[in-house]
């Protein structure tokens, strides 16, 4: 399922990001805050199970997650989406995930994973602020179901109808989560009016 979070807040800043006049800094505070904003709707179904503490004044029964939470990044760029949801999951894990794109055939090619233990017990937050071509998100979810993980959800900023098209098809129990659908892919494969290339505009490498 596609769900688009289209808060006010997270529309103000997509479009900082949006900008060619934006800087390094600013990217990489407002994709910051961007992920934090995302994650909260993201989690809204969380399991939570009940637990006996006392307050200052009195024994109390309250709620936490009874659920593992594991974010994982697609190098390079993912990782500028990190921060901003350990800000509100402090107790969350971080797995890796490293591919990069053939810029002629368009198609991934993975160099790195590392999962942390009881992975797949956990809900699995894929984070990646692009979804052009959905041929690494999809690469990432296979290797993510390799490890026996099967509640995965996909998080990115900006996405394109061909790739999520694409994902939908290969992994239809995999929902994602969108701040913006755009129109489509131009003939590189990138995202159109999209954001630019998310790694180099995140690290400062163009």
């Amino acid at each position: 399922m596609l769900t688009i979070i289209d808060h006010p807040l997270i529309c103000h800043k997509l479009t900082i990001m949006r900008n060619k006049e934006t800087g390094t800094k600013d990217f990489r505070q407002n994709l910051d805050e961007i992920g934090g904003l995302m994650v909260y709707e993201v989690t809204r179904d969380l399991p939570l199970h009940s637990v006996d503490i006392e307050t200052p004044i009195t024994k109390y029964t309250g709620q936490e997650l009874a659920t593992k939470v594991v974010v994982v990044p697609i190098l390079r760029a993912g990782l500028g989406m990190v921060s901003g949801i350990m800000d509100l999951i402090p107790t969350a894990k971080v797995a890796h995930i490293g591919m990069y794109r053939d810029e002629e055939t368009l198609e991934p090619h993975p160099y790195f994973e590392k999962y942390p233990p009881a992975f797949a017990d956990s809900l699995a937050i894929i984070v990646d602020p692009m979804l052009a071509t959905g041929g690494s998100s999809i690469a990432a979810i296979d290797m993510v179901k390799k490890q026996g993980c099967k509640n995965i959800k996909l998080v990115c900023l900006v996405g394109a109808p061909e790739g999520v098209k694409a994902v939908e098809s290969a992994h239809p129990d995999v929902d994602i989560y969108l701040a913006a659908l755009d129109d489509h892919l131009n003939e590189n494969g990138y995202i159109v009016p999209g954001l630019g290339d998310a790694g180099d505009r995140i690290f400062g490498t163009k």
